[in-house]
Formats: structure tokens, C-alpha cells, sequence
């Protein structure tokens, strides 16, 4: 009865979930590259209609700022309104949601081996959470603890400023401004952002960048990952440093703003693929070095999540909740 998506910039994730009591179990689902379509419009009706579903309530969490029900997409050529989803899909409601909220209305949903542990933190640690997600974009939402249960809310905090805490960081905040005007948090820390540091490591720090180049791959971060977790090629190496270093701080910086006491979690498709260098010290260190409240940190846990369908399971649980909420059809 429930349509999910997980729509990103580079991919789009769509299911169908039943709600079987007070649990949603998902029945089908499709996986579709998102740049191949001119809209989600256009995946969703092919998946209702190819599977011939039911559908009254539907939710969809997107890359990009939703406002009054409309998204226009911050890695897409999309825009995206609920109304006219709605009457395209012919069901009774649907919500949209930013991706990072959909991610953190799955944290829920999540078991332990769904998650990887970077800092266990204080045992009893309870309060607010807090998401961060690298990937084609960089993502962050916080889920406000009202002291009985978490409610998810979105941000827009990937677009703030870099803050660079080094005098190499302070050279690439610099090439990053003259270059793009605008110098964000996830001009460094997502797919292109590795990108981003690799070539100024290379075209403006001068070091030498071995053949072939992985900027000629068809996805240049993941080449760029690869041969740095191969050892190598130590520009690449250097490159996911920074990157693994960026991380850390602004994943610190997101704890303190939220107050995150209750745990900060990383998701997104970058950080399982780089877990080893996470697991290093630098990201741990970088998240801690936040000066007089580094006891506080110290005390927050710090999870990668590896399930990566957490935002289409996380938009499917925002559409049971909404829908029993407003219709009391399911309690």
C-alpha cells in the first residue's frame, strides 16, 4: 500500500511496502540510474504500472531542499511537486522529504550489523542524533529527541561554509573560491569533492600525479578511493586523506551545532567503501579537535551505516507514521 523512493543524484531507488501490523515489510522494489530519466514522475508510473500495484499513501526522499511540497533537485535537472505526483500516481497522498530525513527516519529501522562503530562513546549516551552522508552530494539531518522518541528534521547544512583547519586546507578553500565563488562543505566532502582535492593536490600544490589518469575513469572518486586503498598512488592516498579528514571535523562540527549527544552516524555510498581509512586515526581525531568540548565528543558514539537502503526504508516508515497519523488507518 506504501510506494518509498531513495531518489539521488546518481541513482534512484524505488519499493513497495505492505504494513503488516504495526511493522512495513517491503515486497518489491527496482533500482534505476536517475540521469537515464526525465523525471521520478516518469520511474514511479512505470514501476506502478509494470507491477500493477495498489498504492494509497507514497514518500520519497530527495537530494535537495524541499519547500512547500516542491523539490527542485541540487544534482538532477528535476523538479518534483507532490501534487502533481499525487495525481499522476492517483493515490491518496504524497510526502516529500529530503534525502538526509529520509536516512534519518531509517536509522530507526536499523540493526547492529547494519552499523559500524568508529567511537562507542559513553555507554548510556541518549539526546539528539545527528546524519551526515557523503556522496554524489553531501547530505546532513538531525533527529531532535523530545525524551520519549527522535523526530527526524532536515538541513541544508552540506552548503555551509568550509572551515579549513590547515594551512594546506586554507590553500584549497582559496583555489575553491576563486574557482567556484563559493567555497562549501560539500565541494570537499562528496564524489566530486574527492575530485576537487585530488586535482588541486596535483594542478595547484604541484605533486606529481601518476598515469593513467583517474580522472579519465567513468567514475573518477571511486578510482581515485581505489588507488588510494591500494596503496598505490600517494596522490591519491594524500587526496582521501584531506578527504577522511574533512569528514571527521565536519561531522564534529555537525555533533556540537545539534548538540548530538545521542550518537552522530555517517551514511551515504562513500564512507562504506573507505571504511579502513575511517577506522584510522585521523578521522577520529579530526572529529574530536573541536578544543574545550573535546569531552564532550569523546562521549558521543559515531556509527557508518551500512545499509543502503536506509533512506527508502526510512521514507516508507515517514509514510506510515503520516498516513495513520492523518487517516487513522493503521495504529
Amino acid at each position: 500500500m506504501i510506494l518509498a523512493g531513495d531518489v539521488g543524484g546518481t541513482n534512484t531507488r524505488v519499493g513497495y511496502f505492505d504494513v503488516q501490523g504495526d511493522r512495513i515489510v517491503q515486497t518489491l522494489e527496482d533500482h534505476v540510474p536517475s540521469r537515464e530519466r526525465g523525471g521520478l514522475d516518469e520511474i514511479v508510473s512505470s514501476f506502478v504500472r509494470r507491477n500493477h500495484l495498489d498504492v494509497r499513501f507514497a514518500a520519497f526522499g530527495i537530494a535537495g531542499p524541499v519547500k512547500k511540497d516542491r523539490v527542485e533537485t541540487t544534482n538532477l535537472p528535476w523538479i518534483i511537486d507532490a501534487a502533481a505526483l499525487s495525481k499522476e500516481l492517483k493515490v491518496d497522498r504524497v510526502w516529500l522529504l529530503n534525502d538526509l530525513e529520509a536516512n534519518a527516519w531509517g536509522v530507526a529501522a536499523l540493526q547492529s550489523s547494519d552499523l559500524c562503530t568508529l567511537n562507542p562513546g559513553d555507554p548510556d549516551a541518549s539526546g539528539n542524533q545527528a546524519i551526515i552522508a557523503a556522496g554524489t552530494g553531501l547530505g546532513e539531518a538531525g533527529l531532535h529527541f523530545d525524551g520519549k522518541t527522535h523526530v527526524p528534521f532536515a538541513t541544508e547544512g552540506g552548503h555551509s561554509d568550509f572551515a579549513p583547519a590547515s594551512e594546506r586546507a586554507l590553500r584549497l578553500c582559496s583555489h575553491l573560491l576563486g574557482k567556484h565563488g563559493h567555497a562549501s562543505w560539500e565541494r570537499v566532502l562528496s564524489g566530486p569533492g574527492l575530485v576537487e582535492i585530488y586535482e588541486f593536490l596535483g594542478d595547484v600544490e604541484g605533486l606529481k600525479t601518476p598515469a593513467p589518469d583517474p580522472r579519465g575513469e567513468a567514475d573518477p572518486a571511486a578510482a581515485i578511493a581505489a588507488r588510494a586503498l591500494e596503496g598505490g598512488c600517494p596522490v591519491s592516498s594524500l587526496a582521501l586523506d584531506l578527504f577522511v579528514e574533512f569528514y571527521g571535523a565536519e561531522a564534529g562540527n555537525l555533533a556540537l551545532k545539534l548538540f548530538a549527544t545521542g550518537g552522530i552516524f555517517l551514511g551515504g555510498g562513500i564512507a562504506p567503501k573507505i571504511l579502513p581509512r575511517l577506522q584510522g586515526p585521523s578521522f577520529l581525531e579530526s572529529f574530536l579537535s573541536k578544543g574545550r568540548l573535546r569531552a564532550l565528543l569523546e562521549g558521543i558514539p559515531v556509527r557508518v551505516i551500512l545499509n543502503d537502503k536506509t533512506a527508502l526504508l526510512g521514507a516508507a516508515q515517514c509514510a506510515a507514521v503520516r498516513a495513520a497519523l492523518i487517516s487513522g488507518v493503521w495504529r
